[in-house]
């Protein structure tokens, strides 16, 4: 935990207003004071108007050293964007832990002796395409996510499982917060192996920091 790190929000009352959103200027006050320093000048919250509505999507947006690293049409992205399950699987940046739980499950799945070295082929070939899936289905959800209501959740949920959640957006956010310390971040290498490509760029932007 980083020092003079802001208070955290006292209750969703104070995020949202009569069940409305908060303006984008007291949101974007709010994610900028959880911004690790280091960070600070080369992070941007940024929206191309002042007006929003929380139907609409893709009116605001994360850019680093100003540019919008998270733009999916943008050909000379440093991020890499999946087109199938395939590329998932044939991605060199992912690995896949296998465990003897793993190894058993396929094991007992099988009918007559497998040799070892096969069954763990075929186990990190499950958890691959399982993983695959998972993974593809976040990336289509970041694509229609809309950041005002993710923002103000991440605003409202402990740091813990914004970092541990499935939502790609609110791991991203949460590597962003000062609250996470070098520490917890420098322990996370191994985590990351598994995450898109996205939250791994953004990992690598703090722990570059530190």
């Amino acid at each position: 935990m980083e020092r003079g790190q802001p208070p955290e929000p006292a209750s969703l009352s104070s995020i949202w207003y009569r069940g409305d959103y908060m303006s984008w200027s007291k949101l974007k006050q709010q994610l900028e004071g959880f911004l690790s320093p280091a960070l600070n000048g080369r992070v941007e919250y940024r929206a191309p108007g002042y007006r929003y509505l929380p139907d609409k999507s893709g009116i605001c947006y994360i850019s680093v050293d100003k540019r919008n690293v998270l733009s999916m049409s943008d050909k000379s992205s440093l991020i890499r964007w999946y087109q199938t399950e395939l590329d998932i699987k044939n991605d060199p940046g992912i690995r896949i832990p296998v465990t003897s739980e793993d190894i058993e499950a396929v094991r007992q799945a099988t009918k007559g002796p497998v040799p070892e070295d096969r069954l763990i082929v075929m186990a990190r070939s499950r958890k691959s395409t399982e993983h695959a899936k998972e993974l593809l289905s976040a990336q289509t959800a970041l694509t229609k996510s809309n950041f005002i209501v993710v923002a103000n959740k991440f605003l409202v949920t402990p740091i813990e499982e914004s970092m541990e959640s499935g939502d790609m957006m609110l791991n991203i956010l949460a590597l962003l917060d000062r609250r996470v310390g070098k520490k917890r971040i420098l322990g996370m290498a191994e985590k990351m192996e598994l995450k898109h490509p996205a939250v791994r760029y953004f990992y690598e932007l703090r722990r570059g920091t530190l």
